[in-house]
């Protein structure tokens, strides 16, 4: 049976699903509720989107897809039941998605409820992890976990991670000749005191982790250059543990639905104590992108891995948590009428 629920609910619902990681935590999201007909709509954000380095909007709507499955998580601990319908109307193009509120959810269901206090839990970590390997029944459990969205989230062997991270450092080698997209980097950075305290999205100095001395971890610097009084170099994993998520079609349903499977993995993830980040930049160049997808359908592959999407690049470990990293208020991204 469909509810309405008070607008109070839904800001509650809102604030957490707004938890959700996006690129460079641009946060491009935007919410309607419509008490009359107990809906509430999810927009994509244009205007914190990244033009320069996402300019089919592959990667906002991965961060739209990621904070649908928070709603999810939310509603569910609180006895309802999102029925989401994506991309509801196509002349409008911005309407990611609708969702009217079931009660009470099937107990299936509600085992997702389980994940709610992992919202503020998870951080991205920019930080060395333990050498110590990850056992491969959590793996199995996040793969489970993308499969559920509907996505493959793939560990691949030594030869394809080395590719990965060959892939990956020419990218960094890229961005740092490139003047649009170090300007974009900078858009969503706040350095000193006065902007990462007082921020309310982009990626606060506090979160850099320190600059990588040694080690093959892919974590991108956001300093891109720039000196940081105090901040520390440290040691990376020689061999850090990366999954690629892969989808079987590459279209604005898919990149929903990958971001739902990705925020899954990283709250099962949270769950098992391990910590995560992301890879971007890898994916953010369509010829690395290609060739990221050769190496992980290589020889010996199953067949139909061949023409899967890479959708995102995730590291995971043992390791300190991240910081948390700062949202906007509710009331800048909910309007009810």
């Amino acid at each position: 049976m469909h509810v309405h629920p008070e607008p109070e609910t839904v800001t509650a619902l809102v604030r957490d699903a707004i938890t959700a990681p996006s690129l460079h935590n641009s946060q491009p999201w935007a919410f309607r509720y419509v008490r009359d007909i107990g809906t509430l709509e999810l927009r994509a954000d244009p205007d914190r989107g990244h033009p320069v380095v996402d300019p089919a909007g592959r990667a906002l709507h991965l961060g739209c897809g990621a904070c649908l499955f928070a709603l999810d998580i939310a509603a569910l601990h609180r006895n309802l039941d999102p029925d989401v319908t994506l991309l509801p109307d196509l002349e409008q193009p911005e309407l990611v998605a609708s969702a009217r509120f079931l009660r009470p959810p099937t107990a299936e269901r509600m085992r997702l409820a389980a994940l709610q206090p992992m919202l503020r839990q998870r951080h991205s970590s920019r930080f060395p992890y333990a050498d110590a390997p990850v056992d491969p029944r959590i793996c199995a459990l996040l793969s489970e976990a993308a499969a559920r969205e509907g996505a493959t989230l793939d560990f691949p062997g030594p030869q394809a991670t080395d590719t990965l991270l060959d892939l990956t450092e020419e990218a960094w080698w890229r961005d740092a000749l490139d003047t649009e997209r170090a300007v974009e980097l900078r858009r969503w950075t706040r350095i000193g005191p006065r902007a990462s305290d007082t921020a309310t999205d982009g990626v606060p100095d506090f979160a850099f982790g320190p600059r990588r001395r040694f080690g093959r971890a892919p974590v991108r610097d956001f300093a891109a250059g720039r000196r940081l009084p105090g901040r520390a170099t440290a040691d990376f994993e020689s061999a850090p543990l990366l999954a690629v998520l892969l989808t079987a079609h590459d279209t604005r349903a898919d990149w929903l639905r990958a971001g739902r499977a990705l925020h899954r993995v990283l709250l099962v993830a949270t769950l098992w104590d391990l910590v995560a980040s992301l890879g971007t930049e890898v994916l953010e160049q369509p010829d690395l992108r290609h060739e990221l997808l050769k190496s992980i359908a290589g020889p010996g592959r199953p067949g139909p891995a061949r023409t899967m999407w890479p959708q995102a690049v995730v590291r995971l470990g043992h390791g300190p948590r991240g910081p948390d990293s700062p949202r906007r208020p509710v009331q800048d991204v909910l309007t009810v009428e």
